[in-house]
């Protein structure tokens, strides 16, 4: 079977499975299998599948029919100017995201030498990507979850700041070490009875925990501000990425924390993304 049969054979599968990126997903998925890059795969389209690589991609083409990210299934993101390991056991980084970032380096000049806290790191993405672009600052990144610590350390590792930067395996309620310049969050803040209503792809795969922002979607925002509001220094700053209608009631719990001097960050699709707050 040549290439573009079995592309054509993925892709139909995927199509019958509801995946709306079939033609994407297949590609990708052989170029995983055959452990070539896409372009080359679309180059070579004559050339032919042996067995192995055969009964391999089928595997995936059903992982993928089961609505499991793609990312889950390589292994891998790209996120900011990374490849990060991602796994079930950490959120797959996304591209709105990104503006948190944009953020922090805004705030910070090329020799700043601030400490940051990250809570709820995840996979680490955003607080290792912050310190590639800062060389001077050190980090610390927080998650209740032992096996998101214990992957954020090797993509720490991997990118080669780990001497600036230590995961711990800590709730918020619980950490009370130091005090920090800046503190990032990309808390969970999806409401309870909501979940259910996300794609197959992130109810089914992604864990829970980082989803789920309680009732009313606010349960860890609250936490993390009120908790900050401890742990961050006089004047340092706390970026949060949010919902797109939770700005108005964000800006509430801040104020009656200390922070202000609020400003409110758009996303990709011009939606409220992120609010920038100062502890006074």
């Amino acid at each position: 079977m040549k290439y573009q049969e079995i592309l054509n054979h993925g892709s139909k599968i995927l199509k019958l499975n509801d995946i709306k990126s079939f033609n994407l997903d297949s590609e990708i998925l052989l170029s995983l299998t055959l452990k070539i890059d896409r372009s080359q795969l679309l180059l070579n389209l004559d050339k032919r599948v042996e067995n192995k690589e055969k009964k391999n991609f089928y595997n995936l083409i059903e992982r993928r029919s089961n609505n499991e990210p793609i990312a889950y299934i390589s292994g891998y993101k790209d996120f900011w100017k990374s490849k990060f390991k991602v796994d079930k056991n950490v959120l797959i980084p996304r591209p709105d995201t990104e503006t948190l970032i944009e953020q922090v380096l805004d705030e910070l000049d090329i020799n700043s030498s601030k400490k940051i806290l990250d809570i709820g790191t995840g996979s680490g993405c955003i607080l290792i990507s912050i310190l590639k672009e800062r060389k001077r600052c050190s980090g610390v990144g927080i998650d209740i979850s032992k096996k998101a610590v214990k992957l954020a350390k090797y993509n720490a590792k991997i990118q080669h700041i780990d001497n600036r930067i230590k995961f711990l395996n800590s709730d918020i309620d619980n950490f009370c070490r130091d005090k920090y310049d800046l503190i990032i969050s990309n808390p969970p803040y999806i409401k309870q009875l909501e979940i259910n209503d996300l794609d197959k792809d992130i109810k089914n795969h992604e864990p829970k925990v980082a989803l789920d922002g309680g009732v009313d979607g606010y349960c860890k925002i609250r936490l993390i501000i009120k908790k900050s509001s401890n742990l961050i220094k006089k004047k340092g700053k706390l970026f949060l990425e949010i919902g797109i209608n939770q700005t108005r009631e964000t800006l509430k719990i801040l104020n009656l924390n200390g922070f202000y001097k609020t400003r409110i960050v758009k996303d990709l699709s011009s939606k409220n993304r992120c609010i920038v707050s100062t502890k006074i």
